[in-house]
């Protein structure tokens, strides 16, 4: 498993657009699960509403976590989206 921590820079936190294309860059990684985990509250991020009701805003502290075949790609992908949107 790889993982890694990041502080969400975007003023409106995790709202619906790039939740949206969060989801999309997760599920191009089919067989790797990728996990987003904020106080204690792990979810999936294919799963919209759930990454959603995290509520994550500026300033909150998320670790995503990658597990699967493909974590090495997933991870780079997914902390590079996270640089460039969050």
């Amino acid at each position: 498993m790889k993982q890694f921590e990041y502080t969400i820079h975007d003023p409106l936190g995790i709202h619906a657009r790039p939740a949206g294309m969060l989801v999309k860059e997760a599920k191009a990684f089919a067989d790797t699960v990728v996990t987003i985990t904020k106080n204690g509250t792990t979810v999936k991020a294919t799963q919209l509403m759930k990454l959603m009701s995290l509520g994550v805003k500026q300033g909150d502290v998320v670790t995503v976590a990658a597990e699967g075949a493909n974590e090495d790609a997933a991870i780079i992908a997914i902390s590079n989206f996270f640089q460039n949107n969050l």
